[in-house]
């Protein structure tokens, strides 16, 4: 189902950059996909999905957790590449499905990741 998506993106020079290094992938053989994917929904529902975000472009670390590093090589880091890859638009609050969307497309992108 996100095969097309992660194609297009892996065409982008900024987004193909982007890879699971060894400290991330040790935290989540730590903690586990399960947990990995719990902290993805929070990220989403807390710092992506409200209508108005104060600082949209910026909410999102480049490092510092696996979920962050994939919100940026799946243009889910802002409402302005969310907008632009996925056509949700700007201003106004994500719904559960799109949430859910993102979520599973980020974990995608993990596992894509961990099988490398």
């Amino acid at each position: 189902m996100y095969e097309d998506i992660l194609a297009r993106l892996a065409k982008s020079e900024f987004r193909s950059k982007f890879r699971l290094k060894t400290d991330e992938r040790k935290y989540i053989s730590e903690k586990g996909l399960d947990v990995i994917k719990s902290h993805a929904s929070d990220f989403i529902a807390k710092r992506i999905a409200p209508a108005v975000i104060i600082n949209d472009g910026k909410q999102t670390p480049m490092k510092g957790h696996p979920v962050f590093i994939a919100q940026h090589a799946t243009a889910t880091c802002c409402r302005g590449c969310i907008n632009k890859w996925h056509k949700f638009p700007k201003g106004v609050e994500l719904t559960t499905k799109q949430q859910e969307y993102l979520v599973n497309l980020i974990m995608c992108w993990i596992e894509k990741q961990l099988d490398l």
